[in-house]
């Protein structure tokens, strides 16, 4: 039996073993949890300070402005071709920060897996990167900017830095999915430990890598643009910045706004094409 009739408990199964959970205490704790996020948000509101609210002039006036954002996009301080050179800068940071942090997560990786490496050494790097990973990616774009100042370079470091910590997580679980005997048969017939890397845990873990990968390079992506404007990185961030802090034109954020979102949507169809093709069976599950 796999499932139990009681919805209050969980069943699980591992090494071969079936192990009961309740789950009634949880579902409490997640009912008050709500309740009280509920009761909160509702008391923020009666203490709001509304002197001076003018609610309908305010309904109004916000919904001119998103019709104007919205129904009437347009480029008003830069041409098409600096707009698609602004959109190629944004993607060539997100890229840039993706691919060398993949190469270096993937070393770091080998050494955070625990049916790869040492205990000790494993358990010093997980200890970094979860300590990198707590650290939000604008936080490490500062500090990077107080070294190499505000601008491209530090927007790099900084999500270079997050994106190490992240993927080094995500390729470590990976690896250690790995099945074991396929490791123990390399090592029984005296294979070196870059051996059973390179036809052991590579040809398994590959497509979850690449899965990975572009995962976090859409994240990156989001970054960018954030970073365009918070660090001075340049982009269509920057623009975007430019048009809503500097110019206050709403037509132009709708037009930079629909860009990012096109984009995001192209990022998203070929995501989905990888998936596709390499995890057929997850997509159709």
């Amino acid at each position: 039996m796999e499932t139990v009739a009681n919805p209050t408990y969980i069943k699980r199964k591992r090494n071969g073993r079936i192990s009961i959970k309740a789950g009634s205490k949880s579902e409490r704790v997640i009912r008050l949890t709500m309740m009280l996020l509920f009761v909160l948000t509702v008391t923020a509101f009666l203490l709001f300070d509304y002197t001076g609210l003018e609610l309908w002039t305010a309904i109004v006036e916000t919904g001119q402005n998103l019709k104007v954002m919205f129904f009437e996009p347009a480029l008003n301080h830069f041409t098409w071709a600096e707009a698609f050179y602004q959109v190629g800068v944004t993607l060539g940071l997100a890229v840039l920060s993706t691919i060398i942090g993949a190469v270096i997560a993937f070393f770091l990786a080998l050494m955070a897996a625990t049916n790869l490496s040492k205990e000790w050494v494993t358990k010093v790097v997980r200890v970094i990167v979860a300590f990198i990973r707590a650290v939000p990616t604008v936080l490490w774009v500062l500090i990077f900017a107080i070294a190499a100042g505000l601008g491209s370079e530090a927007a790099v470091l900084g999500m270079l830095f997050h994106s190490i910590a992240y993927l080094v997580k995500a390729f470590s679980e990976a690896f250690e999915e790995v099945d074991k005997g396929i490791l123990e048969a390399l090592r029984a017939t005296g294979s070196s430990w870059w051996h059973v890397v390179i036809h052991g845990i590579m040809p398994s873990t590959f497509t979850y890598i690449l899965s990975w990968t572009f995962l976090r390079f859409e994240i990156n992506f989001a970054v960018a643009v954030a970073m365009g404007a918070a660090a001075g990185a340049g982009g269509i961030g920057f623009e975007l910045f430019m048009a809503s802090g500097f110019y206050f034109d709403l037509s132009e954020v709708g037009f930079i706004t629909y860009a990012i979102l096109i984009i995001a949507i192209i990022l998203e169809v070929f995501s989905t094409q990888l998936k596709n093709r390499y995890f057929p069976s997850s997509v159709q599950n």
